[in-house]
């Protein structure tokens, strides 16, 4: 499964899926929900682009 979730392309779709929910959620849920939903998937979003930039440096 660590093998699954590390690969590039999971990564990306993390990354970019995540930011676009984040960003989003406040609007389509009103409230504290909205707002803790935004900053999770943003957490999550920021682990993935972490992740993807780590990957990048170990290759150059």
């Amino acid at each position: 499964m660590n093998a699954l979730l590390s690969s590039r392309p999971v990564l990306w779709f993390l990354f970019l899926f995540n930011l676009v929910v984040a960003a989003l959620a406040p609007f389509a849920v009103d409230g504290t929900q909205g707002l803790l939903t935004s900053v999770g998937m943003g957490a999550v979003s920021l682990g993935a682009g972490v992740s993807l930039l780590r990957g990048h440096a170990q290759r150059a």
